[in-house]
């Protein structure tokens, strides 16, 4: 299968007043279509450097990023917008909903940056709501809602421009565990329809949901593995 993600070298400097910040140096790696990939990684790792070049919201200092045959590394700012747009779906912990709009109202918003109908919208985005199971929540507004419930609104806003690949940045770290295995369904059964999905956490529990855990350390790659026996969960 081929890869939806090659990063080459990658390195990323940030300059602190006179302090020089070697973030990420030299990580090589690569995600096939369809991968399940959670990245690990302790404070100070670089884990939040590399979701934010993997999800276009930062470039790196060097090396080579190609997102789904796309070399986006040297991209300009519209242009890695774009492609975030089109490319990438993504899901916060903390759903970066907005609070006066309703479930229906914030999964169309991504829509209208693809240039569909306001009818196009409204159908697509009852369509990925009902499919994270809110069928009866669309007009609901976050805080008529639970915490789960705010998720999968945000994961149906993530889905809804058809991604090719869900970035997901600690999705469960506001969520009680019985929440928080309902969430880690819903992205099983995401990943069993297609998706790419990569899973940035510090719990190990979370982790082992993925078929492939990627431990990061000091700014590098520590180890690269298959799980063999990922955690099943079942969508609720």
């Amino acid at each position: 299968m081929e890869n939806i993600i090659e990063l080459i070298g990658i390195s990323k400097v940030y300059k602190m007043g006179v302090e020089t910040i070697n973030a990420l140096h030299s990580v090589t790696l690569n995600i096939k279509k369809n991968e399940y990939v959670a990245l690990m990684g302790p404070s100070g790792s670089g884990k939040s450097t590399l979701m934010n070049v993997l999800g276009c919201l930062d470039t790196p200092t060097g090396g080579q990023y190609i997102l789904n045959g796309i070399s986006v590394d040297k991209m300009l700012d519209n242009d890695l917008a774009e492609v975030r747009n089109k490319q990438i779906g993504f899901v916060f912990q903390t759903f970066n909903l907005l609070p006066r709009s309703t479930a229906l109202d914030n999964v169309m918003l991504p829509m209208i940056y693809a240039g569909m109908t306001k009818l196009q919208r409204k159908e697509r985005a009852e369509e990925v709501l009902q499919q994270v199971g809110l069928k009866g929540r669309m007009m609901h507004k976050p805080n008529e809602l639970s915490g789960g419930q705010r998720q999968r609104v945000a994961v149906a806003r993530a889905l809804v421009n058809r991604p090719a690949i869900i970035l997901a940045d600690e999705p469960t770290g506001n969520l009680d565990s019985k929440t928080s295995v309902e969430i880690m369904g819903l992205f099983e059964d995401i990943h069993k329809k297609g998706n790419t999905i990569v899973l940035v956490t510090h719990e190990e529990d979370i982790a082992r949901y993925a078929h492939r855990i990627i431990r990061l350390k000091d700014g590098g790659v520590e180890s690269d593995e298959v799980n063999d026996n990922p955690i099943l969960a079942n969508a609720i």
